[in-house]
């Protein structure tokens, strides 16, 4: 029998609070990339795609609306 981190119960072990706050730090640093590139002249891509990209090979999912959400701050952010 594996250890799948949950208790005999189904409830999540206390690791997933650790696992959330990196995938927060890691989306951040994503979208702080993202910035910096468009801000470089590096990102020509429509930003939701490149950001959307971004977050599946870190293996972060988020609802369409969420990134198209960030995708315009980002773009608001870097052109300021």
């Amino acid at each position: 029998m594996t250890d799948t981190g949950a208790d005999p119960a189904g409830a999540p072990s206390g690791d997933d609070a650790v696992e959330e706050v990196d995938g927060v730090a890691t989306a951040e640093g994503i979208a702080e990339e993202i910035r910096d590139e468009i801000r470089l002249g590096h990102v020509e891509d429509d930003v939701s795609h490149v950001l959307e990209e971004r977050f599946d090979e870190a293996g972060i999912s988020l609802r369409p609306e969420a990134v198209d959400d960030l995708a315009e701050e980002i773009e608001k952010d870097a052109s300021t």
